[in-house]
């Protein structure tokens, strides 16, 4: 069993930043893909980036790729998610996810098996 604990939430003018962390306890994700994924309201939730067990392969959504960088620290069991530029439409409940999920299928909800309960990430305009 994994526990994923995500921090780093709250509110930020467009155009700031915010960096999110996922803490792991329990078993080491050491080994796992950990992704992000985000849920706004009224939508389905969306993979926003993932990053391979070494951290030496990232994945982003296409329309993030330049504002969101992931990165983790096994040492320390956390992966990271800078968020720069923030938009409006950036705001969501904003989860972590790892497990057994393979690399390529990591875009896929479904595949990962452990969640945490999720940050809200609120940006004004």
């Amino acid at each position: 069993q994994v526990q994923l604990v995500e921090s780093g939430g709250g509110l930020v003018q467009a155009g700031g930043s915010l960096r999110l962390s996922c803490a792991a306890s329990g078993r080491t994700f050491a080994t796992y893909v950990v992704a992000w994924f985000r849920q706004a309201p009224g939508k389905e939730r969306e993979f926003v980036a993932a990053i391979n067990w070494s951290g030496g392969s990232t994945d982003y959504k296409d329309s993030l790729k330049g504002r969101f960088i992931i990165s983790r620290d096994n040492a320390k069991n956390t992966v990271y998610l800078q968020m720069n530029s923030l938009k409006p439409e950036d705001t969501a409940v904003y989860y972590c996810a790892t497990g057994t999920a393979r690399w390529g299928r990591h875009t896929i909800p479904g595949f990962h098996d452990y969640w945490g309960q999720g940050t809200q990430v609120t940006v004004s305009s």
